[in-house]
C-alpha cells in the first residue's frame, strides 16, 4: 500500500531568451543541487536535484522485483526518478557473477527534491520545499551572470592502441571461431584522462557538436559522468508501447560531404558491418518478443550520424504484454546488445577476462521513469567517467568473425573522437 507523504509545488515560468542548455548549465553550476542528473531528450532537458528517496541494488540482485515494489511505496505523488544502471547489472541479473570489484551498487535511482524541466518557451519547476522553490524561481528569473564559453583547445588525449586492445580482439576472434555459441563480441578500451576535468563545460561544448539520441550529465552515487547517447536501450509509455533503437555498424564522419556519402555508401554494402547489425536486430527482436505482442521492426538498416561517426541503425516495437510493466522490458533488454554481444551470457565472462576489470557506467544505462509507468534507458556510450580519483573516456567495437583487430581498433578512436574533454581549474 503506497503511504504519501509529500507533495510536489509547482510553477510553470517563460524561459525568455536563454536557450535550455545555457540554463541547466548555469543551474548545475550554482551548486545548489547535491547529488544531480541532467537528462536530455528530443531538445527538452530535465534536471533533478537532491533525493526524497532513492532506489539501489547491490550485486546479489537476480530480477529487479525490489525495484518495482520500492517505486509502488514512494512518498510524494507524481514523482519521476532519475539514476543509472551498471553494466555489470545485466550479468547479476542473468544469474552470472558481477565480480568483487563490480561496486557496491549496480544500480542507483532517486527521486529528486527539486525537478527542473524545460519544455519549449516554458519551464517546469517543482520542489517539494517551498522555500527552496522560491530560491531556484529567482536563480531561473535572475539574468544570466555567465553563458557557455566559446570552444577552446581540449585535452589532447593520445589514441594509441597502449593497452593492447588488437591483441583484445584477436583473442576474442579465437573464441567467435570455436565451437561455442558466441556471434559478436563487443570489446572496448579506455583512455585516461589527466586532470583537473571540467566536466560541465565538456558536456555543455560537447552538446553543441554531438548529435545524441539522449544526452546526460551527472554526480550520483560516487560516479560523475557527462555525455552524449547514440541510441536507447529500451523506451516504454504510460500505454504500454515498447521501443528500442540498435545502432551496429561504423564508419567515420569526415566533415567532407563527399567522403562522408562514400563511407556511407561503404558501411551500407560491407558484409561484415551488415553481418553485426543483422545479429543484433535478430537478438533485439527476440527480446522483445519475450515480453510484447506485436513485436515487428519499424525501420532496418537505415543510416544514423553521431557526432564523428555515422551507424547504421534499426528500430524494433511491441507492446508490452498485459501482466507486465516497463522494468520487465528493461530487464529483457538490458544491456544493450550493441554492447554486449550475441548471446549475451557468454559475453559477459569473455569481455571482463579480456578488458581486465568491471566496465561500471560505460554500456550501461542512465534512466528515467515515472509514476506513470514511463521510462526511458540511454545507452551510455560517447562519454566522459570520473570515480575515485580516475577520469577516462571508454570506447568499443564490435568484434563478429569477419573482423580484423587493426579496423576494430580504428573504430574505436572514430568514436574517442566524438567526445573532447575540457579541462577545469
Amino acid at each position: 500500500m503506497t503511504t504519501t507523504h509529500l507533495r510536489y509545488r509547482e510553477v510553470r515560468l517563460p524561459r525568455a531568451a536563454e536557450n535550455p542548455l545555457a540554463l541547466i548549465v548555469r543551474l548545475v553550476r550554482s551548486g545548489l543541487f547535491n547529488p544531480y542528473v541532467v537528462y536530455e531528450r528530443d531538445g527538452a532537458f530535465s534536471l533533478a536535484g537532491g533525493s526524497l528517496a532513492s532506489v539501489r541494488l547491490g550485486p546479489g540482485a537476480r530480477d529487479l522485483s525490489e525495484v518495482e515494489q520500492r517505486f509502488a511505496t514512494m512518498p510524494v505523488t507524481g514523482w519521476r526518478a532519475y539514476g543509472w544502471a551498471a553494466f555489470e547489472l545485466g550479468a547479476a541479473l542473468a544469474g552470472a557473477d558481477p565480480g568483487p570489484d563490480a561496486g557496491p551498487d549496480l544500480l542507483h535511482l532517486i527521486v529528486p527534491a527539486d525537478e527542473i524541466r524545460t519544455y519549449g518557451d516554458d519551464v517546469l519547476v517543482r520542489c517539494v520545499d517551498p522555500a527552496r522553490l522560491d530560491r531556484i524561481v529567482a536563480l531561473i528569473d535572475a539574468p544570466p551572470a555567465e553563458t557557455i564559453p566559446e570552444p577552446r583547445a581540449p585535452i589532447d588525449l593520445p589514441l594509441a592502441d597502449t593497452g593492447n586492445y588488437r591483441a583484445a580482439v584477436a583473442a576474442a576472434l579465437v573464441e567467435l571461431n570455436g565451437p561455442g555459441p558466441l556471434e559478436k563480441v563487443i570489446l572496448s578500451r579506455r583512455v585516461p584522462v589527466p586532470g583537473p576535468v571540467d566536466l560541465i563545460t565538456s558536456y555543455a561544448l560537447g552538446r553543441r557538436v554531438n548529435t545524441p539520441a539522449r544526452s546526460f550529465l551527472l554526480d550520483l552515487g560516487g560516479i560523475r559522468a557527462a555525455g552524449f547517447s547514440p541510441e536507447t536501450v529500451v523506451e516504454v509509455t504510460a500505454d504500454g508501447h515498447v521501443r528500442t533503437h540498435p545502432l551496429a555498424g561504423t564508419r567515420a564522419r569526415t566533415g567532407s560531404p563527399t567522403e562522408d556519402a562514400r563511407l556511407r555508401a561503404e558501411l551500407l554494402s560491407d558484409p561484415k558491418e551488415i553481418h553485426e547489425h543483422a545479429v543484433s536486430v535478430r537478438l533485439s527482436v527476440e527480446e522483445m518478443t519475450s515480453v510484447c505482442d506485436d513485436t515487428y521492426v519499424s525501420e532496418y538498416m537505415t543510416v544514423e550520424e553521431r557526432g564523428t561517426v555515422q551507424h547504421l541503425a534499426s528500430r524494433v516495437v511491441g507492446h508490452l504484454r498485459p501482466d507486465l510493466g516497463p522494468w520487465h522490458a528493461f530487464a529483457a533488454l538490458f544491456p544493450a546488445v550493441t554492447a554486449t554481444g550475441i548471446p549475451k551470457a557468454p559475453a559477459y565472462p569473455l569481455i571482463r577476462a579480456l578488458e581486465g576489470r568491471p566496465r561500471g557506467l560505460y554500456a550501461g544505462s542512465v534512466l528515467t521513469c515515472d509514476a506513470s509507468g514511463t521510462l526511458d534507458a540511454a545507452l551510455v556510450l560517447r562519454s566522459v567517467y570520473e570515480r575515485d580519483g580516475e577520469c577516462w573516456l571508454q570506447a568499443g567495437a564490435g568484434v563478429v568473425r569477419q573482423s580484423r583487430p587493426e579496423r576494430e581498433h580504428e573504430e574505436t578512436c572514430e568514436k574517442l573522437r566524438g567526445v573532447s574533454v575540457w579541462r577545469g581549474a
